[in-house]
């Protein structure tokens, strides 16, 4: 489609920066739904033409950028949430930085690749709550697992005795926070069970071995429900699991190796998957024994399993068929 105009938007907490790229215009609207209406009305006037012909672009932020995707969802324009670093990255060398330049350089950016920017759709609400309350999920186990580190740590050269608040608040702290992880998995559980889609996808990964109910519930959160990505091959490279060659001309010949541009919180569950597989997965098992026995590093057959495991998500999610291990019929 042959957009009109493309608008830059950097998202902040509470303002709006939009910049009109071939109108070369700029203005600054408030975070809110009154701003992104004035907005909307800004666009029509100084884009010449109505808003439908008019591609959004904005900077993917988090909870900051959801009420912007709403009301773009519900007025049924068309927008693209990129990612910051690939704007940053594409646009060479930039000195200095402010919100107006930011969304001067996401409209140029827009312009340049508006065909081949692939339009947001927003996800339905049951999976919109499911990824708030994992994202929530998430940080209470992490404060959790600090507080005991903490207290381990304390045992360790403390006297309870002597300090009997220090690991009381500790400890009453982690009874906390282990009451209200159960809850939001309970949570988490509900909504799954009550989309039909949901329950589905989540049956089909869970009969992977290897992978667990976190990880399948991570993996449905992160790709849409397995429609942000159209091969499993994108989605290791998203997921830092893909090896790239490091060489140039004649004298750097390097090993091949994964980015650290990567979602680490995936990969990590990836790599628990890889090694509960390797003790589960008689297939997996023989594979890893075999690569050793050819003197193959350890790690790098630890990376290849993990991207079995994604292979066979996206195998079982696009033929809706559940894992089937056909070693055991060899």
């Amino acid at each position: 489609m042959n957009y009109q105009e493309v608008i830059g938007i950097d998202v902040s907490k509470k303002t709006l920066d939009a910049h009109l790229h071939l109108a070369n215009e700029h203005q600054q609207f408030e975070n809110s739904h009154r701003g992104i209406a004035q907005l909307c009305r800004w666009c029509a006037k100084k884009g010449s033409g109505e808003n439908s012909k008019h591609l959004f672009v904005l900077e993917h932020t988090g909870i900051y950028s959801y009420a912007l995707c709403v009301d773009f969802h519900e007025k049924g324009l068309d927008f693209a949430l990129v990612s910051g670093l690939e704007v940053k990255k594409s646009q060479g060398i930039n000195r200095g930085k402010s919100d107006k330049a930011d969304a001067k350089m996401i409209a140029r950016y827009g312009y340049q690749n508006q065909d081949k920017l692939r339009l947001y759709e927003l996800p339905v609400i049951s999976l919109q709550r499911l990824k708030k309350i994992l994202n929530l999920r998430e940080r209470m186990v992490s404060q959790r697992a600090g507080y005991k580190n903490s207290l381990n740590e304390a045992k360790s050269v403390l006297s309870k005795k002597d300090f009997p608040t220090y690991f009381t608040a500790q400890q009453s702290m982690i009874k906390s926070l282990s009451r209200q992880i159960e809850v939001l998995e309970k949570k988490i559980a509900q909504i799954i069970e009550s989309d039909e889609q949901l329950r589905n996808t989540h049956s089909l990964l869970t009969s992977i071995t290897g992978v667990g109910k976190v990880t399948a519930i991570t993996m449905i959160v992160l790709t849409d429900c397995f429609t942000q990505f159209s091969t499993w091959k994108k989605f290791a490279c998203y997921a830092g699991t893909a090896p790239f060659p490091y060489q140039s001309g004649t004298s750097i010949h390097g090993k091949s190796k994964v980015s650290h541009l990567a979602n680490k919180r995936i990969k990590v569950l990836l790599d628990c998957g890889a090694r509960a597989a390797l003790q589960h997965d008689p297939e997996i098992r023989r594979y890893y024994q075999k690569r050793l026995a050819e003197g193959k590093a350890k790690r790098n057959t630890i990376n290849i399993i993990r991207n079995k495991l994604i292979a066979r998500m996206f195998a079982v999610v696009n033929r809706g068929i559940p894992f089937v291990n056909t070693m055991k019929y060899a």
